[in-house]
């Protein structure tokens, strides 16, 4: 039996409808500037730059990716054992505090990893209290110990970890719980013990969940510019901006950009191919009322610890030492300035998800309407957007505007998009578009096909189904949307850095440039004003996995 979802007449299908050629021109926008990053593998300047990618891999390209790798394999580790290790814990057994773990272990996610980057090394430096109570306890003077370095590769990775594992937590957890409890029955009337069916049953099926939730984590780590760059480590996001910057070289900040372009392509990939044919049904299905192992004693404790540890070291922790900041060090307090950036932040924030949700209610209604093709490609392109770094949008974006810039200069034409808001709007557009299409989408699927047949048969047309059907039963879908675009937008560092207009702050660039000159004093009240605006959304994502689970 056919679909019975409405679709517009041929013209739609063809490729002339106005939603299909709104579509293309989205897609074309967001994949402008990363495939113009692309080119500038195979293209530069050589009469200005010389060979400036053969410069850059024999000189400072081996470090970046290096450092890159290296702290991509430990987020990959611990991220991914933490993740999947809670996530196990939490949806087989039940033991005291199960139903507060559910929903803190997400908590870290409020965290940016750069914020927490400048609140360990405040707690973990010579000066800080850790060693300067060890030193007060011990009687020791300076040389007489070893204490880890947290400005490192190790330091780095093992940060990036403690912030990024509720992504592995999240879709690892809801694999754990979505495959039948018949397949760990049977094993357990096999005679396997509980950990042999994990390895043997429960993980072998979660590895999709768990590779995506990985792949996650590693491309934010190797989009993060803040945390690296406090640390002092080369990486090849601080190389963008070393090359930008420092030597006003944009052809080699764009061949970098590029390569890292291909590092997280790359990674989609390998997680793709990873798989072969296998594949992964969930037989049976989620149960309702399933009776799950009890822990008592010893292994209740040793459960608890477990999961608390992950919550501690990535959030309780950071805020107080955020909180020992404010009250012992000299702050900027609510001042005029503070109020500016704050504002800036929300406007920003405010005009970018409002944006967002419209552009993609478009395309997702698009999409339903008519699926062609072009259509499919144009969502596609748009979805690539997350997955892109914020250094290489703003590359891929600063470069052609500089151009048109130039262009109309020569013609007599004052304006200037480089370096303007609009310029920044359109970096955080390409960045997060993907971020709120996705919601959209999963909220307009969830409209049967049949209230699309009515409103046609009552005589509305495209545009009048999307205002009086669509979107009233879309409204959770789209503030959800909105708000994760809102405060992605307020937590993004490195296309604000790079795109702002001059003496235009917003708290992350602030908060990033007072921690830079070991400010951390006056860096703590922004910092956590960004904690305290990526909490709400994500105590509402705690509470309805709560929710979910009972």
């Amino acid at each position: 039996m056919r679909n019975p979802v409405f679709r517009l007449p041929g013209a739609f299908r063809g490729s002339v409808h106005p939603l299909l050629i709104a579509s293309l021109v989205v897609a074309f926008l967001v994949g402008a500037p990363i495939f113009g990053v692309l080119s500038n593998l195979v293209t530069g300047v050589p009469a200005e730059t010389g060979d400036t990618f053969s410069h850059l891999w024999s000189t400072v390209m081996p470090e970046y990716i290096g450092n890159s790798l290296m702290i991509a394999l430990i987020v990959a580790l611990l991220a991914g054992a933490g993740g999947v290790g809670c996530a196990w814990l939490v949806a087989a057994f039940d033991f005291p505090g199960k139903r507060f773990f559910e929903w803190a272990l997400v908590l870290p996610l409020a965290m940016p990893a750069y914020v927490v980057a400048y609140a360990y090394t405040d707690f973990l430096q010579f000066s800080g209290p850790v060693q300067t109570g060890l030193r007060g306890l011990f009687g020791w003077q300076a040389g007489d110990y070893w204490f880890p370095q947290v400005r490192s590769v190790g330091g780095a990775g093992i940060l990036f970890a403690m912030v990024l594992y509720p992504y592995v937590y999240l879709l690892a957890r809801n694999a754990f719980l979505e495959r039948s409890p018949r397949m760990w029955d049977a094993a357990r009337t096999l005679g396997v013990g509980p950990w042999r069916a994990f390895f043997t049953i429960s993980l072998p099926l979660a590895r999709p969940a768990a590779a995506a939730g990985i792949a996650l984590a590693l491309m934010e780590t190797l989009a993060d510019y803040g945390a690296v760059a406090y640390f002092g480590v080369p990486t090849l996001t601080t190389g963008i901006y070393k090359s930008w910057y420092t030597f006003s070289d944009r052809t080699g900040a764009a061949q970098i950009a590029a390569v890292l372009l291909l590092a997280v392509t790359l990674l989609m990939v390998l997680e793709q191919k990873s798989r072969g044919r296998a594949r992964y049904y969930a037989v049976g299905g989620r149960a309702r009322g399933e009776v799950t192992a009890r822990l008592n004693g010893l292994q209740a404790l040793g459960t608890m610890l477990f999961c608390a540890f992950p919550i501690l070291l990535g959030f309780v922790i950071p805020v107080a030492i955020l909180f020992r900041l404010m009250r012992r060090e000299e702050t900027i307090g609510f001042s005029q300035r503070y109020l500016e950036w704050l504002s800036n932040s929300v406007l920003l924030a405010g005009v970018t998800a409002l944006a967002a949700v419209l552009i993609c209610l478009l395309l997702a209604y698009a999409a339903r309407l008519g699926r062609s093709p072009l259509q499919a490609l144009s969502n596609r392109v748009v979805s690539m957007g997350y997955a892109v770094p914020g250094a290489v949008i703003a590359v891929g974006i600063l470069i052609p505007l500089a151009r048109i810039d130039a262009w109309g200069a020569e013609r007599g034409m004052n304006f200037v998009l480089t370096g303007s808001v609009v310029a920044l709007v359109y970096a955080y557009l390409v960045r997060f578009l993907s971020v709120s299409y996705q919601s959209v989408q999963a909220g307009l699927v969830k409209i049967t096909p049949s209230m699309d047949a009515s409103a046609r048969i009552l005589g509305q047309g495209p545009l009048g189904m999307l205002w009086r059907v669509h979107a009233p039963l879309l409204w959770r879908s789209l503030l959800t949307a909105g708000l994760l675009v809102f405060v992605d937008v307020v937590k993004e560092l490195p296309a604000t850095l790079t795109v702002r207009p001059f003496n235009f702050d917003t708290l992350a660039v602030i908060t990033h440039q007072l921690a830079s000159d070991e400010r951390l004093g006056e860096a703590a009240l922004p910092a956590f004003t960004i904690v305290m605006i990526a909490f709400l959304p994500v105590i509402a994502l705690a509470r309805a996995i709560a929710r979910g689970s009972r």
